[in-house]
């Protein structure tokens, strides 16, 4: 398959209404804002979910989740000592990697697994994994930004309680109250870019992309939970930008600010994902780049 020639940016709208988008479990799980009250969505909170989606289309995926696994390995680790060709390369008693030994093993595990050229991975592994002395860092051709809100975000923090006691004791046990938090409504404008070079080095293909854009549109699909219910989050508007070039015509920055929200006058706490007014003027004078805009899930142009 064709290695990706084009460099390509993309950002997007998410909307969160009444959900946790994305739980600082060092808060007590409550949605990650930052000093100044801006919600965030960490890009490892994005990727795991992009990671599902890919599997949802039949990828080969190695940063499984436990309850997405597919492949009954337990850990990275297991998943590449279940893999042939990575095992025949670095037998248990070598001791140390050749340059060849590394060139081959990026080689392999680029090839064995999408998220891997995509996103990149750091491998080691220990002596007791049948594998000694694996050291090897991927950088993946495709980057993603943390989302933050277009504005201030409310969290709401709700007590609940349980209508069934989890353990046996007289009355309502302690188990049975507990707590939810929520951001009441935010809009969070995610980004990021394939690089073509580096995808060059991984070998990331058009028809990688194309599956990485896929996961991209339907990015919450099948990720509801009492935290995120089903319609509580959705990607509103997506820019897929293709660039004629490897370098692109402008820089990364300029392309994730050429698409900008603004309140609408009179609103000063928004509501809605109408409230903010989509400027893509800027986007609309950068030449020769081929845009492609979603709504919902669904193409608008």
């Amino acid at each position: 398959m064709d290695v990706l020639q084009n460099k390509i940016d993309f950002m997007g709208f998410i909307v969160v209404e009444r959900a946790n988008g994305n739980g600082d479990p060092l808060n007590g799980n409550s949605p990650r804002v930052d000093y100044n009250g801006y919600g965030e969505i960490s890009n490892v909170c994005l990727k795991r979910k992009i990671r599902n989606r890919m599997q949802d289309f039949g990828a080969k995926i190695l940063v499984q989740s436990d309850d997405r696994c597919t492949d009954g390995y337990k850990s990275i680790e297991a998943r590449i000592r279940g893999t042939k060709s990575i095992v025949e390369l670095l037998p248990e008693k070598k001791k140390k990697e050749t340059e060849t030994d590394i060139a081959q093993l990026h080689q392999l595990v680029c090839s064995e697994w999408l998220d891997v050229r995509s996103f990149g991975q750091v491998f080691t592994t220990s002596k007791s994994s049948g594998i000694e002395g694996l050291s090897l860092g991927v950088r993946g051709a495709i980057s993603i930004h943390d989302a933050v809100s277009l504005d201030p975000v409310e969290v709401i923090d709700m007590q609940i309680t349980k209508s069934v006691n989890g353990i046996e004791s007289k009355g309502k046990g302690s188990d049975t109250m507990g707590m939810k938090h929520f951001v009441k409504f935010g809009v969070y404008k995610m980004q990021g870019s394939i690089n073509v070079q580096l995808a060059e080095k991984t070998g990331l293909t058009v028809a990688d992309s194309k599956t990485f854009e896929e996961a991209l549109i339907s990015i919450f699909e099948g990720d509801a939970s009492s935290a995120r219910p089903e319609g509580s989050m959705r990607l509103a508007k997506l820019y897929w930008i293709e660039h004629p070039n490897k370098t692109g015509m402008e820089s990364s920055y300029v392309m994730h600010n050429a698409v900008r929200a603004t309140l609408k006058e009179g609103v000063d706490v928004p509501r809605s994902f109408e409230d903010y007014i989509i400027d893509e003027s800027f986007l609309k004078n950068i030449k020769d780049i081929n845009v492609e805009i979603y709504e919902n899930e669904k193409r608008i142009q």
